[in-house]
């Protein structure tokens, strides 16, 4: 952690940030653990970037259209983000493919959620592909950043039951609002210095309170 008393968060961001907004309100209400420095987007305009403002949190944006290379914008990203001195970095629905280069640089301090119950549904149209395998439940994973695209150690992993009359869009909408239950939660837990991600030879893995979780984290079931 920094040498401030509170650790210090920034929230990489592309659209509308309703993660986003959970994160803030556990801020507001003292159950974050930390403070949340800056939000970033890579997107000019978007509704996040708007949270931020009305929360008086510094909102920037760094267009990645304005680089010609993945590798350009992730060293530029990586320097603005340094510059908040962060303790974590939280992706909220940030929409970019990180090069290994970054994700080096922030590993062990970088967390991101994903609307499925990992390894199921890596990458994106998790809902509808949930719905398409017949699966009988679904949710969402918070788990460290690793060079593997949603495949650093889980933290918290939340469950819910797939209804009968569910679709996409509903069951979408089921999963965000855990989703804006297990971030606060997952934020809470590394800022308080009980999550860590333990990087050895044997492979990297999550531990809360010194104790190995599981490969998906703490499953979390809502019926």
């Amino acid at each position: 952690m920094s040498n401030s008393c509170v650790p210090r968060v920034v929230v990489l961001i592309s659209g509308s940030g309703t993660n986003l907004q959970a994160l803030i309100d556990a801020q507001a209400n003292a159950s974050l653990g930390g403070e949340i420095v800056a939000v970033i987007s890579n997107r000019p305009g978007v509704k996040g970037l708007e949270r931020a403002a009305a929360a008086d949190i510094n909102a920037l944006t760094l267009d990645h259209q304005d680089f010609a290379s993945r590798e350009l914008f992730d060293t530029a990203l990586a320097e603005l983000i340094d510059q908040q001195r962060p303790d974590l970095v939280v992706l909220a629905g940030f929409m970019r493919i990180l090069t290994p280069a970054f994700t080096e640089h922030y590993l062990g301090r970088m967390l991101n959620i994903h609307p499925s119950l990992l390894p199921k549904h890596q990458g994106l149209h998790t809902h509808q592909r949930a719905l398409d395998a017949g699966d009988t439940q679904h949710g969402a994973t918070v788990h460290f950043v690793t060079a593997e695209l949603d495949g650093g150690p889980g933290a918290v992993q939340v469950a819910i039951d797939i209804l009968p009359d569910d679709t996409a869009d509903s069951l979408a909408a089921r999963v965000q609002r855990q989703e804006h239950v297990i971030y606060p939660l997952a934020v809470q837990w590394f800022c308080q210095g009980r999550l860590k991600m333990d990087n050895s030879p044997a492979g990297s893995r999550s531990l809360l309170d010194g104790e190995p979780l599981p490969t998906n984290g703490r499953l979390i079931s809502v019926s």
